[in-house]
């Protein structure tokens, strides 16, 4: 289980948030390929190419590693890209329903 000291640490982690960064630009596409298209979800996919991805993906990073607390931090660094691109679409659909 990583301490909280360690998952703020791992928000500097770049290979970690590279891999959230591109999985973050992987969500907005597949939302903007959705059929049909829902308004909230473009909206919020749109804002991927007008937003900073480092800072967007440092948001969503550390949402991501506040629902993986549990886990230990080489597992976290460890994660296969599958694993971090579910992990981002969970974040996203999150940010999406609450109107983020």
């Amino acid at each position: 289980m990583a301490t909280y000291a360690e998952l703020y640490a791992l928000q500097g982690d770049d290979a970690l948030r590279q891999k959230v960064a591109v999985a973050t630009v992987i969500a907005a596409e597949a939302i903007l390929k959705e059929d049909p298209p829902v308004a909230a979800r473009v909206e919020w996919a749109k804002s991927v190419t007008t937003y900073p991805i480092g800072e967007r993906a440092r948001d969503i990073l550390m949402l991501i590693l506040a629902a993986n607390k549990s886990a230990a931090v080489a597992t976290i660094q460890s994660a296969s890209d599958a694993t971090i691109q579910t992990a981002v679409d969970a974040v996203v659909d999150g940010l999406i329903a609450a109107g983020s």
